[in-house]
């Protein structure tokens, strides 16, 4: 396994793009990361979207952005209120909200669902994400369902015991409109980091699909 760093100095300039359909899709996805990200790099900006939430889901992906991105340089909390599970049959207007995306962000790096994700709305900003920015550092990460749909991974970030725990704590205690579904649950999110966690040969975790990278 070669491992590979993001930027060799802590001071380098860093710009996030983050995606998700709903309100916990990117905490759940790679909110580790995003943390670990943050603590190594001085001058991190983020733009952190959330396509589809309203209402309580957008309390709840509010608090939570703002907890992640706490040591943040720069922070831009987008929440749209595209309609949960019906993204391809709204795909012109959230399209038109890609493009809109492209000329306020210029990001090094973009976060967004797995394109083979089998929730219809994951999917759609993940084929949104590739559509709209064609020259960028693309990392698809996964989210654990009832469909079954986890891939073979290619690439993985080590994350620390208390990065790990920062993440669970914060979904669990954000997010208690979720708290009466079966896969909500802390040891399901740890579950996922383990195992990515084994097959990157560390503790914990977070694994995502890097289909184009340069060197």
């Amino acid at each position: 396994m070669l491992p590979l760093t993001f930027a060799g100095d802590r001071h380098h300039p860093l710009n996030l793009l983050c995606l998700g359909a709903h309100s916990d899709d990117i905490e759940i996805g790679c909110g580790g990361t995003v943390l670990r990200l943050l603590s190594e790099f001085d001058e991190t900006s983020v733009c952190w979207v959330v396509l589809g939430s309203g209402g309580r889901r957008e309390e709840e992906a509010v608090q939570s952005a703002e907890r992640f991105l706490a040591g943040a340089k720069k922070k831009e909390i987008l929440v749209a209120q595209f309609r949960d599970g019906f993204f391809p049959y709204d795909g012109e207007r959230i399209k038109e909200f890609f493009e809109g995306l492209k000329v306020k962000t210029s990001p090094e790096i973009i976060f967004a669902p797995y394109r083979h994700d089998l929730h219809q709305d994951h999917r759609l900003v993940s084929e949104l994400t590739w559509n709209t920015f064609r020259n960028h550092l693309i990392l698809e990460y996964e989210i654990a369902k009832y469909d079954g749909d986890l891939g073979s991974p290619n690439l993985f970030v080590r994350l620390d015991d208390a990065t790990c725990q920062q993440k669970v704590t914060t979904l669990m205690q954000c997010f208690q409109s979720q708290q009466h579904r079966d896969w909500f649950t802390a040891d399901a999110f740890f579950a996922l980091l383990r195992l990515r966690g084994i097959e990157s040969r560390a503790r914990y975790a977070e694994a995502f699909h890097c289909r184009k990278v340069t060197v």
